[in-house]
């Protein structure tokens, strides 16, 4: 494999792994709570018809981004209240969120299938962006850089700050955090928002840079990866930007084989690699010597009720 092919796919790689790590970072500030959101793959796909939409009236990207990010906080606020307020089944209530958010992303994009607009507009790193060949994976647009800072930011968040710690004492502690004063539910509800606010910007990327395009269920399962990937990460910013760029690679790979014809293998049965991927991690960090190390917080799915 020459360097030029190696550099391409590498980018590739990095494209292909920014949704998924912007909605697993979401996801993972929000487990990290005590809450299961199992509606990312809706949250993702209202995300990106919404911001999809906005581009192709208005041609305003900041605009597109941020109507994404909305309504995927939008659909998060639905889930908080329920799991929240009303109590109901995390599980359930997430599976419902991911049905409706199907169905809403394909009743929104009904008059935009099919129509190009201008992808993300490139932002070059000064300097590092004029290196010979290596140079271009410093040329990429604002979301590919944005999901990288957000792995040190919430990574240092988590581990640094008190509102951090306050985060993780809720997901692994209610009953005592909300003993000596903190607001659970109202924490709760703030990372949940983050968490749809992420996958809607996930969702976004999708359909405004990586095929700006609009497709009905073009997040096809990317929102499951990202759960998985939380569960990969054990639940640390750092190891979910791991998952992620490992996970991407494998979509890449994918479509490498599917085009170089290497392989006498079905191109179907190559469209499965990432999600086999998914399934034999998962497999193995749940059995056997890795299970100790990636226990859930201690409140992960389970409802609040606050002492009368």
């Amino acid at each position: 494999m020459s360097a030029e092919m190696l550099v391409s796919l590498l980018l590739t790689t990095m494209t292909a792994a920014t949704p998924l790590l912007l909605a697993a970072l979401g996801e993972l500030v929000v487990e990290r709570a005590g809450v299961l959101n199992l509606g990312v793959e809706g949250m993702m796909l209202t995300g990106a018809v919404s911001g999809f939409a906005i581009m192709s009236l208005t041609g305003n990207p900041a605009l597109a981004i941020l109507t994404a990010v909305a309504a995927g906080a939008l659909l998060a606020a639905i889930f908080g209240f329920l799991v929240l307020s009303l109590m109901s089944n995390q599980v359930a209530t997430g599976l419902a969120l991911t049905i409706f958010g199907t169905g809403l992303s394909a009743l929104i994009g009904t008059g935009f299938t099919g129509r190009p607009v201008p992808g993300l507009a490139k932002l070059p790193v000064p300097v590092l962006s004029a290196i010979p060949l290596v140079g271009r994976l410093f040329d990429q647009d604002a979301l590919v850089y944005l999901a990288i800072v957000a792995v040190a930011a919430i990574a240092w968040f988590l581990k640094s700050t008190r509102g951090g710690l306050v985060l993780r004492a809720v997901g692994e502690a209610d009953l005592s955090a909300h003993s000596i004063g903190y607001p659970v539910l109202r924490i709760r509800f703030l990372a949940i928002l983050f968490g749809g606010a992420m996958a809607g910007l996930g969702g976004a990327y999708l359909s405004l840079a990586y095929t700006p395009m609009w497709v009905e269920n073009m997040t096809a399962g990317r929102g499951w990866i990202a759960l998985a990937i939380v569960v990969f990460a054990a639940w640390r910013p750092w190891r979910a930007a791991g998952g992620a760029y490992l996970f991407g690679g494998i979509t890449v790979l994918q479509l490498y084989l599917q085009g170089s014809g290497l392989l006498p293998i079905p191109p179907q049965l190559l469209s499965m690699l990432p999600y086999l991927g998914t399934i034999l991690v998962l497999t193995l960090i749940s059995s056997g010597p890795f299970r100790a190390r990636f226990s859930p917080p201690a409140c992960l799915g389970k409802p609040f009720r606050p002492p009368t």
